[in-house]
């Protein structure tokens, strides 16, 4: 039976986890309570070994998410976000299952950060874009963009979106490679199941194991370092039935079953 949530859906297909942002009300803006659920139920994702690809998007085809809900924060004045970071994700940095972002509509400031915390993303064609904090005289701060964009992008790229706070298209996004692919609203879910079902293709301890190293190698000094360092989820992967049963199913020329194991 899937947890019950307020301010997030928690959808469950097999292996695959639908996590939808529940406050469309509000364009799906985060507060400190919707930090939470979302951190929770990232925890349970990760935690839940039948579980292998997950889908974050938001409710309605308005909006993904429009960051902080400055409305909330006026009347609390409560920053308060969970250890993981801003929607639970942000600083989640032992999370190796894949996470891939369905852009359904408005992504701005906070819903940018969530963005680059995910692995893959497609964006419907109507999505707008921007990290408008600068127009206002803050800078995106809260939750790791302006470390991970610089990772991602081209840095003349990454300067025009963060230095002019402009708002900039799906298309704008795909050429900035913020995203992956954009296709019509009216496909944006469908196509987001189809690449998780590309990676459920793949035998999980490898999907797994290759974040681990792509993620941890970004902090090794150098190349040479980055390929002598051990990786935990790579022994496990070589030591796995998967890394047997894919040779044996290639040479069989049979589908492989994937035990995760």
């Amino acid at each position: 039976m899937a947890p019950a949530f307020r301010y997030c859906r928690y959808e469950t297909d097999g292996p695959l986890l639908v996590l939808t942002l529940e406050r469309p009300e509000v364009l799906n803006a985060m507060h400190p309570a919707g930090h939470e659920e979302l951190s929770h139920a990232l925890d349970l994702y990760a935690a839940d070994p039948e579980l292998r690809v997950a889908i974050l998007t938001g409710a309605g085809e308005r909006s993904f998410c429009v960051g902080t809900d400055l409305k909330a924060l006026a009347e609390t004045g409560d920053h308060h976000k969970p250890p993981t970071g801003f929607a639970g994700i942000t600083s989640r940095f032992d999370l190796f299952k894949p996470v891939i972002a369905a852009v359904n509509g408005l992504c701005l400031g906070g819903g940018v950060e969530i963005l680059a915390a995910c692995d893959l993303a497609v964006a419907a064609d109507h999505a707008l874009f921007g990290l408008p904090e600068p127009r206002v005289g803050l800078a995106a701060l809260g939750g790791g963009v302006l470390q991970r964009l610089p990772r991602q992008m081209a840095m003349k790229d990454c300067n025009l979106l963060v230095l002019t706070g402009r708002r900039i298209d799906a298309q704008e996004a795909l050429r900035l490679r913020l995203v992956n692919e954009v296709v019509p609203r009216a496909e944006l879910m469908a196509r987001a199941r189809a690449l998780a079902d590309e990676v459920l293709a793949c035998a999980p301890l490898s999907v797994q194991a290759s974040k681990q190293v792509m993620q941890q190698s970004l902090a090794e000094p150098d190349l040479e370092a980055a390929m002598r360092a051990t990786y935990e989820l790579a022994e496990r992967m070589l030591a796995s039935d998967d890394a047997r049963e894919g040779p044996r199913a290639f040479a069989e020329k049979r589908a492989p079953r994937w035990t995760g194991h």
